[in-house]
């Protein structure tokens, strides 16, 4: 199924082949008469036009949604739950909603901002429900999928399929430090009990057992493992991922990484939690690094930037949740033993907020 949206203007070929060369400028890689050559970007970055801007970057053909190719801007949800325990669905589905009429490209719950590691199944299942059904097919759902056993990680991804989920997050977690072939076998398993995309999720700074390069590599032969996003904050290992697949598997940025920057290596897109509260500009930047406005993408990405560096203080749970309380959704608190953002948090937040025009 797909949905209609408005097309983006067509740049003209002047623009357009000046612009790698304008933000390798405002982006500090152009010092001395020396840039970056036309054969390492080429060799960095998914197979592109003449101008060298890359040709996977929209998901949208001819204002067309893909439900199965996954570009652009998609929220890390949170999973608002209410006292009693149950998932509130009324402020889930209204969220989603609003994030659509946004622009957003798709949405991602029970990611690390959707605190998927403090749910129960059955609330995890209640999430992902309600959020298929309130995107009502006009965005792609990529749903969430964690555990420490091959068995139940793939249960999960199974129900989620069923349910109607457009793709499956991969997500491995770990008591035991798991060796290079355990990992791989888990993230196989989930892709093969499946028939939709499968994005893997790296976070170094907190899983036990990481994905290693040559898994990665591994990994990219497996037809429907399409994605990785990695939240590593190490941009030149984004840029060792597209070397090493040579186009298997797209990258998709994290709110660790800068977007503007992981777009121009090749990357297709922003799966991060503060898309949740900036999804209006975090699609204009997005969209800007489509038509290859560099220079306009840096300046709205310097603004935004602030917005990232507000949350890396803070649990990023907490901050979600309370910049979305802020905007006016009853979302909560993060679940115990999480701590709430503080006053001062609060404060930080909210002038990042009003900085950037989402508040």
């Amino acid at each position: 199924m797909t949905s209609r949206k408005k097309p983006l203007e067509s740049e003209s070929e002047d623009v357009m082949r000046n612009t790698r060369r304008d933000f390798l400028k405002t982006a500090g890689l152009v010092t001395g008469g020396l840039t970056v050559s036309p054969a390492l970007w080429a060799s960095s970055a998914p197979a592109g036009n003449a101008n060298g801007v890359p040709d996977t970057l929209p998901s949208k053909k001819n204002g067309v949604i893909s439900m199965s190719e996954f570009r652009g801007v998609f929220p890390y949800l949170v999973s608002p739950i209410e006292p009693s325990g149950e998932v509130s669905a009324e402020v889930l589905t209204r969220l989603c909603d609003d994030l659509i009429k946004a622009g957003v490209y798709g949405l991602t719950p029970l990611g690390s901002t959707g605190e998927f590691a403090y749910l129960t199944w059955p609330q995890r299942r209640r999430v992902i429900e309600v959020v298929i059904k309130a995107a009502k097919g006009r965005v792609p759902v990529v749903a969430g999928v964690a555990s420490t056993t091959v068995a139940d990680a793939q249960m999960q991804a199974r129900e989620y399929e069923r349910l109607g989920a457009n793709g499956i997050l991969a997500i491995l977690e770990a008591y035991f430090p798991i060796k290079d072939e355990g990992v791989y076998a888990y993230f196989k398993a989930i892709a093969e009990s499946v028939s939709i995309p499968v994005v893997l999720y790296t976070n170094p700074n907190f899983q036990r057992s990481d994905l290693s390069l040559p898994v990665i590599d591994r990994l990219s032969h497996i037809p429907n493992i399409k994605y990785i996003k990695d939240a590593s904050s190490n941009t030149g290992r984004l840029l060792s991922i597209i070397n090493r697949v040579q186009g298997r598997m797209q990258v998709f940025s994290a709110s660790a990484h800068i977007p503007a920057c992981v777009m121009l290596i090749g990357g297709v897109g922003w799966m991060a939690g503060p898309a949740c509260v900036a999804p209006r500009q975090s699609v204009e930047l997005y969209e800007l690094c489509r038509k290859g406005d560099w220079n306009a993408a840096m300046a709205l990405q310097r603004k935004l930037w602030n917005l990232n560096e507000a949350f890396a203080k803070y649990n990023l749970a907490a901050c979600i949740k309370g910049g979305l309380v802020l905007q006016g959704y009853p979302v909560g608190a993060p679940l115990a033993p999480q701590e709430a953002l503080s006053p001062e948090g609060i404060e930080e937040v909210k002038r990042a907020l009003v900085a950037i025009g989402a508040l």
